[in-house]
């Protein structure tokens, strides 16, 4: 099955996302309030994954949640952007990717050029969770939107789960590109690698794997 025309639109948000969206706050937090805010963040993972088939079938839950925050929140540079109304609807997190490529290892193939060079400058961010609770639609691409403009990256880099076809949906609308598999040796598991432009100028250097995203997506 060819992946279909929709995939080059832009997401336009319902009246109802809008009303959402108009009632959203971000807010950047530093690694002290993430730690702080731990319980609530494990409580937005069961409701953002509660019907993830991925999830289910590798077994992670709350506190495999709460093992690997604890990890990233350690890791140099650390960053994360909230969303909230009354209560936590959403946060997305992660850190600067090293200039040594070790992130990409496992990358199944040559690594692209431009992301080689893009890594070594230090201007590719590692987004590691993106998490909105089900019926709080379109607040994710703002969430990282915020935390890369925040960073002053000029690329955003995610793993997925293959399986998890909900959020590989969800980031391929937002206009994220699928650059290929990454293999990591803890599982064994193998994620799909995605990047998001950020700016003119990085989507023209990415204008080739723009292309060839466009036979990568699973259908």
């Amino acid at each position: 099955m060819t992946a279909q025309p929709e995939q080059r639109r832009q997401h336009k948000p319902r009246t109802s996302e809008l009303s959402t969206m108009d009632a959203v706050r971000l807010r950047r937090v530093n690694h002290w309030l993430a730690q702080g805010l731990g319980g609530e963040l494990a409580d937005l993972y069961v409701d953002h994954y509660e019907a993830s088939a991925a999830e289910r079938h590798r077994g992670r839950g709350r506190q495999d949640f709460l093992n690997r925050l604890t990890g990233d929140i350690r890791r140099p540079g650390f960053a994360m952007v909230i969303a909230e109304t009354d209560h936590l609807v959403g946060c997305a997190f992660g850190f600067p990717v090293p200039g040594d490529g070790f992130w990409w290892l496992g990358f199944d193939g040559p690594l692209p050029q431009s992301l080689e060079q893009l890594t070594a400058s230090g201007g590719v961010f590692a987004i590691t969770d993106t998490l909105i609770r089900p019926q709080d639609h379109g607040v994710g691409r703002r969430l990282q939107e915020r935390l890369l403009s925040d960073r002053r990256a000029a690329l955003g880099a995610t793993l997925v789960d293959p399986d998890d076809h909900p959020t590989l949906a969800s980031l391929r609308s937002w206009g994220w590109l699928d650059v290929g598999e990454v293999w990591r040796p803890a599982g064994p598991a193998m994620f799909r690698a995605l990047v998001f432009p950020v700016g003119e100028r990085t989507s023209a250097r990415l204008g080739g794997l723009a292309h060839d995203a466009w036979s990568r997506w699973p259908t």
